[in-house]
């Protein structure tokens, strides 16, 4: 298995996982890898050193030494890392209405229907009427990777 960092065209850095550098070649010449975050497909390799997967053999130095009380944790992530992130939360704390979604925050706004986090599809003209409406409603693009179940 082939772990490689990737970049797109736009800049966000991912890593993708291939069964070997002639897969990801023939993969990405077929317009199939694309960034999570945008769905870009114009993907370059980024050089790397490789990493060797040496199961559980432990260097002496590793193996006499404790391990530390608190893990290594980034200090800070990403932009990228950040925003899939809130994207995650907000799938994970809303009902998918669909097509629904104009006349599901209508109805809670006017109070016909329980007030809960939805998410949905709407077309320009219905947001714009939401919003003359007074409703609170803001577009949240999904990346593909997103609505798919992981593997």
């Amino acid at each position: 298995m082939k772990v490689l960092d990737l970049r797109c065209s736009h800049g966000h850095g991912f890593e993708g996982w291939f069964a070997s550098n002639e897969a990801f070649e023939t993969q990405l010449a077929a317009g199939l890898v694309e960034c999570p975050v945008c769905a870009d497909t114009r993907i370059v390799k980024l050089l790397s050193a490789p990493r060797l997967n040496l199961g559980n053999a432990k260097a002496p130095a590793e193996a006499a030494s404790p391990a530390p009380a608190t893990a290594q944790v980034p200090a800070e992530l990403s932009p990228e890392a950040r925003w899939m992130r809130a994207v995650r939360e907000v799938l994970a704390k809303t009902e998918d209405v669909g097509d629904r979604f104009a006349d599901e925050a209508r109805k809670m706004h006017y109070g016909e229907a329980e007030e809960r986090g939805i998410r949905g599809q709407a077309t320009r003209e219905q947001t714009e009427a939401l919003l003359d409406e007074g409703i609170p409603v803001m577009p949240l693009p999904i990346p593909a990777a997103l609505k798919e179940t992981l593997q």
